[in-house]
């Protein structure tokens, strides 16, 4: 059974002034409907405004809630705030904090957005405008629903915005693997990097996160996995420049849930990117992401 958060806010109109991609996330909610149609679906609250400051720089939570980003800002990010996305952006935040505790009660949960990974204290970039994965940590670590998080960032790009944000916490570890010479230029330093050379296909991949996911399981001993899923890494990614295939992003997905899930460690993802001209094909790769967690999820289970 897949366990997915989503808000019909979470499509908000799509700015003239951006290449980004709103609409991918109905998108998405209808691949789910057609391929795993006994899923359950949960609306978020939007994230309390303390939680937000309590990450994010209250100057800036301010200026993105009532929609008053310069343009200087709004270039950043890579599309201007409006009121619509303002709004938005607080149901993500919301949705993978609400994906983490429906986790921890069925072993795995899904927020259909998220991962935005690139956000940091006081400003926005790369598509993201608050980080939602760093939001969540915050606040499950704060409320003492988990002890230790692991936050696992399989996105292309390297999770800056949230090494960033949890720097120096010893509840928190972070690991991104990404391609090195793709955005952001210049990357921020989480517990683990590994940035990969252009091209890395299936095998290798596979192989790095294999040798990698086990050991910082077994040393750090986290209490949740926060997992980054992104599907940018696939070769058709228009942003991506790595080369895995739909079965590559598949073992990848299941590596990641069958590791945690032998650990009694629930797992909660967040979208994360994926890019391309063809929204339905993008849209299908992340649905058929959230269905291989969820059935792995079943599989390892008792």
């Amino acid at each position: 059974m897949l366990h997915i958060v989503h808000h019909p806010d979470y499509v908000a109109p799509r700015p003239k002034r951006s290449s980004f991609v709103f609409d991918k996330y109905q998108l998405v909610m209808e691949a789910v409907q057609q391929h795993a149609p006994q899923h359950i679906a949960y609306q978020p609250e939007p994230m309390g405004r303390t939680w937000l400051e309590a990450v994010h720089d209250p100057a800036y939570v301010e200026e993105v809630l009532i929609a008053g980003l310069s343009p200087k800002q709004e270039r950043r990010i890579g599309f201007p705030v409006s009121p619509a996305i303002a709004a938005r952006v607080r149901y993500t935040s919301g949705g993978t904090w609400l994906a983490a505790k429906l986790a921890l009660q069925h072993g795995y949960a899904a927020n259909s957005a998220g991962g935005s990974h690139h956000a940091m204290a006081d400003a926005g970039a790369g598509y993201c405008v608050f980080n939602d994965l760093a939001i969540a940590a915050h606040r499950l670590l704060a409320e003492k629903d988990v002890g230790r998080i692991l936050i696992v960032d399989l996105d292309v790009h390297q999770g800056d915005g949230t090494a960033s944000l949890l720097s120096g916490r010893d509840d928190v570890f972070t690991l991104s693997i990404h391609n090195e010479k793709n955005f952001p230029a210049r990357k921020a330093q989480s517990n683990r990097d590994i940035g990969l050379e252009d091209g890395v296909g299936d095998e290798q991949y596979l192989a790095i996160l294999d040798e990698v996911l086990g050991e910082i399981l077994d040393s750090f001993r986290p209490d949740m996995l926060l997992y980054q899923a992104g599907v940018d890494p696939h070769i058709d990614d228009r942003l991506g420049r790595l080369a895995l295939t739909d079965a590559g992003l598949e073992k990848r997905d299941r590596m990641v849930v069958s590791y945690a899930r032998r650990r009694k460690i629930p797992v909660a993802s967040a979208l994360g990117g994926g890019y391309g001209t063809d929204h339905q094909a993008v849209a299908l790769r992340h649905a058929r992401s959230m269905i291989a967690m969820a059935d792995e999820t079943a599989r390892t289970s008792g």
